[in-house]
């Protein structure tokens, strides 16, 4: 692995960070959350039409700048910094590397253009708040490594409804694709101009989870009218940086994402989960960061009893070990990036052979590192700014409720590693004594060789 970044990296960084200091003020953040859309409209056009950025990680022949997870997480990491409120995270980093990965080659072709020219939002729609389950970061979702495809029986993404009463079903009429059902907590999901939506097919019996792209864009050619059937409400939400809403749908007319056979749903999601949790982790030490740097300013600008509060030995001890942990949480950010980057370009034939292929647990724990990161700095950022700082409206409880929201849209923090620890095989010994087995015996290499 290669630590250092490249200069294209490097500069991608840098103009980002420059735009977004000048655009992105607490004021003009607090502004942008109070709109219809949730976020600045013009300054989405510009990072979309002067930096490709909805688009950086898409390929170039469908109008993307063809660079992949890291240059991705550079990008978010610089947009928690201001906690930029924007369709980044839900349109780039979830919904576009679904349809690049599983839709045809029609619908490649009339979306992903629009997507990467920021033309077109998008979100990933899954019912019941399970979105960190639906991309295995929290537990089975039934489609990685650790229980098959998930596609025969009905236990296979029992998290999109598993043809039971709530979550979302999606019947076959002559017309087409018919979906019924609600999904709480979609992330821009009252402004998203196309839904990709997990939906349960087949029945009790027959059960399989697909994906489902339902178009309500009015600004689009071919359709002349919003879905009909479609019910979308703003929800209110602790972080207004980090809007979503209520998704109601009733038999509402849907487009399956992909062909009709052969789709790894459950699969693409769970591959999708190590570059998601990358992005957001590097997303949540860029708020620890902002927060931090935030916070030295005013220490260092504060006096008590005739000097800076700063210059105090326990002040400094604090934010010394806050210090430690952002730059810890961003290395396990960065390598989880890198991580996503080489299972999306591995294949068999690589030198190394199935021993090459990265951790897949290695996402979710910087994600869980990156989230304890930012709550312990947006705490503390918070009892250092003194009593102003506990009032609700002051600019230190924006990285306070990020750290809250995050962790309860994405986390919590010991399920990300119970996950993690789950796949690197530590319970496979206990299941073994449970068997009555020796666990030598029982316990495959990833067990016998990891360290706590």
């Amino acid at each position: 692995m290669d630590a250092a970044f490249t200069a294209e990296q490097d500069e991608i960084r840098r103009t980002l960070r420059e735009l977004l200091l000048k655009r992105c003020g607490p004021d003009e953040v607090k502004a942008a959350v109070r709109t219809p859309a949730g976020w600045d409209e013009g300054l989405w056009r510009q990072l979309g039409e002067q930096l490709g950025l909805p688009g950086l990680a898409l390929p170039a022949e469908y109008g993307g700048a063809g660079c992949g997870p890291a240059e991705l997480a550079l990008a978010c990491e610089e947009a928690g910094r201001v906690l930029l409120p924007s369709p980044l995270l839900a349109t780039a980093v979830l919904a576009a590397p679904l349809i690049a990965a599983l839709g045809t080659e029609e619908q490649r072709d009339v979306l992903l253009p629009r997507i990467a020219g920021g033309e077109l939002t998008a979100t990933l729609a899954v019912p019941g708040g399970a979105l960190p389950l639906a991309l295995g970061l929290t537990g089975d979702n039934g489609g990685d490594s650790d229980s098959g495809n998930g596609d025969s029986g009905g236990d296979g993404g029992d998290w999109a409804g598993g043809a039971r009463a709530g979550g979302v079903q999606a019947r076959r009429t002559p017309d087409g694709w018919r979906l019924y059902g609600q999904a709480d907590q979609v992330l821009d999901g009252h402004s998203a101009g196309l839904l990709v939506v997990a939906a349960h097919t087949g029945g009790y019996a027959r059960s399989r989870t697909q994906l489902f792209v339902v178009r309500d864009d009015i600004q689009d050619d071919d359709v002349r009218s919003r879905a009909t059937g479609l019910t979308r409400t703003r929800r209110t939400a602790l972080d207004e940086t980090r809007p979503h809403a209520r998704i109601e749908l009733r038999e509402v007319e849907g487009e399956l994402l992909g062909p009709e056979k052969g789709a790894d749903v459950l699969g693409a999601l769970a591959r999708l989960g190590g570059s998601a949790a990358a992005a957001l982790a590097a997303e949540a030490v860029g708020a620890a960061d902002g927060a931090f740097a935030r916070t030295v300013e005013y220490v260092k600008a504060r006096e008590q009893f005739g000097r800076p509060i700063g210059s105090f030995q326990a002040v400094k001890h604090r934010l010394a070990d806050l210090y430690v942990q952002i730059q810890a949480a961003r290395s396990a950010a960065y390598y989880a990036a890198w991580a996503a980057a080489e299972a999306a370009s591995w294949d068999d034939s690589a030198e190394g052979g199935p021993a090459a292929v990265p951790d897949p647990a290695v996402g979710g724990l910087a994600l869980a590192q990156a989230l304890e990161a930012l709550r312990a700095v947006a705490g503390e950022a918070v009892q250092l700014h003194g009593g102003m700082g506990f009032t609700w409206e002051h600019d230190a409880h924006l990285y306070f409720k990020r750290a809250a929201s995050d962790e309860l849209l994405f986390g919590p923090v010991h399920r990300l590693r119970a996950r993690a620890a789950q796949r690197a095989g530590l319970f496979d010994a206990a299941k073994a004594a449970a068997r009555g087995t020796a666990p030598g015996a029982a316990a495959g290499p990833a067990a016998q060789g990891v360290g706590i």
